[in-house]
């Protein structure tokens, strides 16, 4: 796939420039505990607003996605509904991931709660669903249920009774350290989580959380792997990043993408500029010498993590202490 370099000109490298055709491609695909098949490039939609994230999952669609990353919080699952509706792209080709929200993680709650996301994005059953938080609130509310964040398994119970339904295919979890992780993985699991589901970029590489993990068997995947927030200009700025994308004729962004697929996990890019969500989507191998360099930057500074609601939702604790 030949991608416009739309995020930075590559005019102004100094060295030779390879021609990004001849670069291998990375992995399309990791295989779950299931064996299902999930597409390591995905479209994410948090933070994609109403009447925008209709028109991104058509771009990407039309582009050659085939996993559309959301969640019941995000609030614009029955627009992706209607994009995923208006495709000719066949349901048993596409990945789709929602997420439970906090308020629904007492067992009677949970059915409802994902028939609401089933209903809105137009299917009969999840490929992904994952716990977004590894915090519960109590029904309806903000307020700390403590016996169901101390103990998700009650939680986890339902959710393999729903994939013994086939209502879902895979279940995972999001925003759970190894501390967490293992609090739940203690119990007798029928399933155990396909994938885990965390900020991971070059401003918060995780080097730990991501090395446990492959030697636990438990795929990452890698939300806000441009930065969070505003980190993107400055990811997309980093030398090492800018120089590996001259040398490789290749966008920074790209750099970035495919270093993270490179890594090992599952990305999910957002965007809703379609020239940028074409160009998120090709990957490439980088050559091990510009794959370890970048790993060295990022993993040499102290880690910036963006993502955490610990004070918002006025928790006793911090949601990823223990780590």
């Amino acid at each position: 796939m030949r991608i416009a370099r739309s995020r930075a000109s590559l005019s102004a490298c100094n060295s030779p420039q390879r021609n990004s055709s001849t670069l291998a491609n990375l992995p399309s695909h990791y295989t779950l505990p299931s064996g299902d098949k999930i597409p390591s490039v995905a479209l994410g939609v948090w933070q994609a607003s109403q009447g925008e994230v209709g028109n991104a999952v058509k771009t990407a669609l039309s582009t050659g996605y085939r996993h559309i990353d959301g969640a019941w919080i995000y609030r614009n699952e029955e627009e992706v509904g209607q994009a995923l509706k208006a495709s000719s792209v066949p349901r048993e080709e596409l990945w789709l991931t929602s997420k439970l929200w906090n308020t629904f993680h007492a067992p009677e709650d949970i059915e409802a709660a994902l028939d609401q996301s089933l209903t809105k994005l137009g299917t009969d059953y999840l490929d992904l669903y994952l716990i977004h938080w590894p915090v519960a609130f109590k029904e309806g509310t903000t307020v700390l249920d403590e016996d169901l964040t101390a103990d998700p398994y009650p939680t986890w119970q339902k959710l393999e009774e729903l994939v013994d339904k086939g209502k879902i295919r895979n279940i995972g979890i999001s925003n759970f350290n190894i501390r967490r992780i293992q609090n739940l993985t203690a119990n007798n699991l029928k399933y155990q989580p396909a994938v885990n589901q965390v900020e991971l970029n070059f401003w918060n590489p995780q080097p730990e959380l991501l090395q446990w993990s492959k030697e636990n068997g438990l795929l990452l995947e890698a939300y806000s792997p441009l930065g969070s927030d505003k980190q993107v200009g400055k990811s997309l700025s980093v030398p090492e990043v800018k120089d590996i994308a001259c040398k490789l004729g290749i966008t920074p962004a790209q750099v970035i993408i495919s270093w993270s697929v490179q890594r090992g996990t599952i990305v999910l890019p957002k965007s809703v500029t379609p020239s940028r969500i074409a160009e998120n989507l090709a990957v490439f191998e980088l050559p091990q010498e510009d794959f370890e360099r970048l790993e060295t930057a990022a993993t040499s500074h102290a880690p910036q993590r963006v993502v955490n609601p610990s004070a918002g939702w006025k928790l006793p604790f911090d949601v990823f202490d223990g780590q």
